[in-house]
């Protein structure tokens, strides 16, 4: 994709309504966009997202981390899905394929992100960040969100919100990295409860760890024993999750 080309026509989405014509136009493109990602993301799963920022580069303590989490994830049989970009991105992707697991980029067409990411098995790019955002949390049984910036907090409290309003299921929130996010659960917990502007079972749903192992651990024994996923045996003696 351009990515002029890309933003001018998620701008244009956005404006003050227009003409008829265009208005049709631009629904036809995204629901163009929606069928793509249904063929190229159907037959990839049970996954699991992981969120972050695309600046955090190797060596940083959260990239590292990033990619620990995705080779966890990797051993317990999940495929491993996320942006597709730089930072936290390629790192939960490079951990995936290096413990030989399955891994899926779904990226959106911005400077900061262009490309395909090398470490992606299968990769579908977007136009409209809504429309890619809707196929993170599609085809995912969990959710983790590591460090990152107003990108990784609009995916997880989006995804927060689906689960609060009952438009998703209760699938797994993990948010690693604590250090990080205490700041925002103390808002979270001192402020949006204590005020009532959520329940405390909306804060509830987040856990939060630095164990690569133990977030892996929850999301398969929810996808387990709450969504009905279940191992089959496969060449290699490998085990692989099926939904």
């Amino acid at each position: 994709m351009n990515s002029e080309r890309s933003n001018l026509s998620e701008r244009r989405l956005l404006e003050a309504p227009g003409g008829r014509a265009s208005g049709l136009v631009q629904a036809g493109r995204v629901f163009c966009e929606m069928i793509r990602g249904y063929r190229a993301l159907h037959f990839v799963g049970p996954c699991v997202t992981i969120f972050g920022s695309a600046r955090i580069e190797e060596g940083h303590p959260h990239y590292e981390l990033a990619r620990a989490t995705g080779a966890a994830l990797a051993l317990e049989g999940f495929t491993v899905m996320t942006g597709g970009g730089p930072g936290i991105m390629e790192a939960a992707l490079r951990g995936a394929k290096e413990a030989g697991g399955t891994t899926v980029g779904v990226g959106i067409d911005l400077p900061m992100e262009a490309g395909r990411n090398a470490y992606a098995d299968n990769w579908v790019e977007f136009r409209y960040f809504f429309v890619r955002k809707v196929m993170l949390v599609k085809y995912s049984y969990g959710f983790i969100t590591m460090p990152g910036g107003f990108g990784t907090l609009d995916e997880v409290f989006e995804t927060a919100t689906l689960i609060q309003t009952n438009k998703a299921p209760g699938f797994p929130l993990v948010l690693m990295g604590s250090e990080f996010w205490q700041p925002l659960l103390a808002f979270t917990r001192d402020t949006l409860v204590a005020e009532g502007a959520i329940d405390q079972a909306d804060f509830d749903r987040f856990t939060v760890t630095d164990s690569p192992e133990d977030a892996a651990a929850l999301i398969k024994r929810m996808a387990i024993e709450k969504f009905g996923v279940r191992y089959a045996e496969r060449p290699r003696r490998r085990r692989w999750l099926l939904e």
